[in-house]
């Protein structure tokens, strides 16, 4: 494992003697313009439609490749920016295929059009053959391709930064919600680079064949199974997925299920074929936020708030515009009728609260859908919603009624970081995109008729609807440990991802577990499990500064540091009966459940959840496909292969230690 527990170690005696070292010079890079958002002119770019469709190169097999290109994405006049992104081939129509296909790439990428139960392979090529364009910083525990290892004190400032950690650029796609083989999943450790250096857990196609090592590629297997839902695909590597989502690795991926009720309602109330509702009604939005240059690059920190730690790592990434399918501040012609927003919040570290706001009030909308799929009821009368990194939300905005000409500003007033950092200042990131309603014969007025239940998969009286005994119950501690300035970095459980103790969480297959999220920390997390949607069970307040103080004696401690663990997995307050009594000793009030009116929206399944500061959160997950009859089992052994990951969808904290392996038992 190229030494990591002993960088590890060497990591963890850096943070303590980072006062000590307080003389040593490490000069920052000099000042460099940034692009004042406010010169930038706000709804000047055009979204015209829904990103483009991939198209298969052969059957359903598609190729998909990453290079490194320019990209008009301030509005006209202003300079192109270097990106990366993920390319292949597209429908020139995907309401009309006989139109054939053309070469397409952007950042993000084009959008996969999946079909349940019709298995599609992908075949993931690694174009880049320069350098990373923000600084690596290798002192992370991070994919390392030429073992260059940590460096030495003093640190050098970028740039220059370290060649050896610069090139080449490993990447690994990870289809996030997805019900796949962990081959398949993007493991963080599965790395591979353009000229064929590989990481430990490098898999391509291995349900079917042992894996073969083409360089600067990878097959995937994605069965579709699951219910008709928004997916998305982001780059994953280990220790440097911030800056490759950044850098633009990013798309949407569709679930649609040609037997999909919800689906089946909309076309119908919109009076247009199933081809044109989802060339016209139905939009994804990616919402992410960046910083420019003058010249146009994306700005990303290039000293770190620590940097005799790390010397470029910062705990959040915040730019100061905002950025929807690739364009910055852009607007939307819609028609008079009712819209079908599927909204990810693909920022690195970023929450946002939106409004729909039109003449001095929020107009309200209904949520149909998240993570998973279609929720419990429709979440009607909603005037803001809350997203956090990872997450997905499935809304109907009606436009009807409002008059050609007529301007909404969608609209964000969470703070930064989320919920107690700076407010959202009302004329850069407080405003997101506009919509514009023009005047069209094929607009129509009806507001659907949506089937009772919305989504099969969650019938029952009360919920959460998944029910049963747990298997296991199991108590997660997010830590976060201070440096000098600041967070050095933020763990699972106490855990680093190389923990000495190993893997500790480990379902059983087909079984239930209890998940209780305990946050003492400052922030609110959005926490990731990957293969399975959850369901939320209850939110409740605790006392976590005297927590913490117990978390911290109980437990045991690293000398070096004065924090746990040194030797394995937390022991206090533990997990089942005996750690659920010790955990109530510390909570406070009522738990809150989700239901009508509250956390109305978070009534189905989730793959991606907000843990807030100073509660208590609890999940539920099954280790099962969501729907159990159909089929009864996955359609892959989830106990083979490299495992699955859990962490926090903050890249920057994803980054530096808050994620961890999970393997599935037996």
């Amino acid at each position: 494992m190229r030494n990591r527990i002993a960088v590890s170690i060497l990591l963890t005696t850096l943070i303590v003697l980072a006062v000590s070292l307080s003389d040593v010079v490490y000069s920052a890079p000099p000042a460099v313009a940034i692009l004042d958002p406010k010169a930038i002119p706000k709804f000047q770019n055009q979204l015209t439609g829904p990103p483009p469709v991939y198209a298969p190169t052969v059957g359903n097999n598609y190729t998909v490749d990453v290079t490194e290109f320019m990209q008009q994405i301030l509005p006209p006049g202003f300079p192109m920016t270097k990106v990366w992104g993920y390319g292949g081939t597209v429908w020139v129509d995907p309401t009309n295929q006989t139109k054939g296909t053309k070469l397409f790439k952007n950042a993000p990428g084009a959008t996969f059009e999946a079909v349940r139960n019709v298995p599609i392979s992908v075949t993931w090529q690694n174009k880049l053959s320069g350098s990373h364009l923000f600084p690596v910083d290798p002192t992370l525990h991070w994919a390392d391709p030429n073992n260059f290892g940590m460096p030495t004190l003093p640190f050098t400032p970028y740039p220059p930064g370290y060649p050896q950690a610069q090139s080449p650029v490993p990447i690994i796609p990870h289809l996030h919600g997805g019900e796949v083989h962990s081959t398949s999943d993007g493991h963080p450790e599965a790395w591979f680079t353009s000229d064929g250096k590989y990481g430990m857990e490098y898999s391509s196609n291995e349900i079917y064949q042992p894996a073969t090592k083409t360089p600067g590629e990878a097959v995937f297997y994605y069965p579709n199974q699951q219910p008709p839902t928004t997916l998305w695909y982001h780059d994953h590597a280990l220790g440097i997925t911030r800056i490759n989502v950044l850098s633009g690795l990013a798309g949407f991926y569709l679930l649609r299920d040609p037997n999909d009720l919800v689906e089946q309602a909309l076309v119908t109330a919109s009076g247009v074929t199933p081809q044109v509702y989802r060339s016209t009604f139905d939009m994804p939005l990616v919402i992410q936020d960046r910083t420019f240059y003058i010249d146009g690059s994306f700005f990303f920190p290039t000293v770190g708030i620590n940097p005799t730690i790390h010397p470029y790592w910062m705990p959040e990434f915040f730019g100061n515009t905002i950025m929807v399918n690739g364009k910055v501040w852009p607007n939307m012609n819609v028609e008079p009728g009712v819209y079908r927003f599927r909204i990810l919040d693909g920022s690195n570290a970023r929450f946002y609260t939106l409004s729909f706001w039109q003449k001095n009030k929020n107009l309200p909308f209904t949520q149909i859908g998240s993570d998973g799929g279609y929720l419990y009821a429709p979440a009607t009368g909603l005037t803001q919603i809350t997203i956090a990194p990872g997450e997905r939300i499935d809304i109907l905005m009606d436009f009807t009624g409002l008059a050609p000409g007529t301007t909404i500003l969608l609209t964000n007033t969470a703070k930064a970081p989320f919920p107690a950092g700076a407010p959202a200042d009302p004329q850069t990131v407080g405003q997101v995109m506009q919509f514009t309603v023009v005047d069209t014969a094929a607009a129509n007025p009806a507001f659907p008729t949506l089937p009772t239940p919305l989504n099969p998969t969650l019938t029952g009286a009360t919920f959460p609807t998944l029910t049963g005994t747990p298997a296991k119950t199991r108590i997660l501690t997010l830590i976060e440990v201070m440096g000098p300035a600041g967070p050095a970095e933020i763990l699972l459980d106490g855990q680093k991802w190389m923990a000495p103790g190993g893997v500790s969480e480990t379902p059983t297959n087909g079984t239930i577990e209890k998940w209780v999220i305990v946050n003492p920390t400052a922030d609110a997390h959005p926490i990731h499990l990957h293969l399975v949607q959850f369901q939320l069970v209850s939110r409740q307040p605790f006392q976590a500064g005297k927590y913490l103080t117990a978390w911290m004696a109980n437990n045991p401690v690293n000398p070096l540091t004065g924090m746990p663990p040194l030797t394995g997995p937390t022991v206090w307050p533990g997990n089942d009966a005996a750690g659920l009594a010790r955990l109530a000793l510390y909570l406070q009030k009522t738990p809150v459940v989700p239901g009508p009116g509250v956390f109305a929206s978070e009534q189905g399944w989730k793959d991606t959840i907000q843990v807030y500061p100073g509660e208590v959160t609890t999940i539920i997950a099954r280790w099962a496909p969501i729907d159990q009859t159909t089929p009864t089992n996955y359609p892959f052994d989830p106990t083979t292969g490299p495992g699955y990951v859990w962490h926090c969808h903050i890249l920057d904290h994803e980054d530096n230690e808050m994620m961890r392996p999970y393997l599935v038992k037996p």
